[in-house]
């Protein structure tokens, strides 16, 4: 299918690391799935991502009216974040522009946008008060692209991933530069 062909071809940033699971099968007659990790410190042993998201195509020949067009596109990201960035009070509004700016800025057309954005905050108690407290963010969106080639879409997708991760975006035809920081012995 054409449409899976536009969403392999895209180009991410290095720190974003790709893989193909397997899709859900009882959304539509035909789909594919993407995932990712962001990875800053790919070389450490063990690293951790510091977001993951999943890109979802679904494809209903003869369209779907819910969609308003024959494809669909669902994401889900998570990303972690410094404790008092996940209590901001604009948090949720601006996550949800990390999606939007990006599809904006890779000019890749839709309709019917849809989604929540969600944020988990967690402190430890008891025997778990020394932890430190956490936030993430969690991003769960859905599109309908107006043209075939999804590439736009694709890379606009890894935009909203690195943006949730907290990287810098980088201007078209920029590719970013190994981190040049000395490596912190792990205990």
């Amino acid at each position: 299918m054409r449409a899976v062909e536009t969403l392999r071809a895209a180009q991410y940033r290095s720190e974003v690391q790709l893989d193909e699971p397997s899709p859900p099968k009882r959304l539509a007659t035909y789909t594919f799935a993407l995932s990712a990790e962001v990875m800053v410190d790919a070389d450490e042993p063990d690293p951790d991502p510091i977001a993951t998201g999943r890109l979802v195509l679904l494809h209903e020949p003869g369209g779907h009216e819910a969609w308003h067009g024959d494809f669909r596109l669902v994401t889900y990201i998570r990303a972690s974040l410094e404790p008092d960035i996940g209590s901001d009070p604009l948090l949720l509004a601006v996550a949800w522009t990390w999606l939007t700016d990006a599809l904006a800025a890779r000019s890749a057309p839709y309709t019917a946008a849809s989604g929540t954005v969600t944020r988990v905050t967690s402190e430890g108690f008891g025997g778990m008060a020394g932890q430190p407290a956490t936030a993430d963010v969690e991003i769960r969106a859905s599109w309908t692209p107006l043209e075939p080639d999804l590439q736009p879409h694709a890379l606009a997708w890894g935009d909203g991933l690195t943006s949730a991760a907290g990287l810098l975006p980088l201007p078209a035809g920029v590719v970013a530069m190994p981190s040049l920081r000395p490596r912190q012995q792990r205990r």
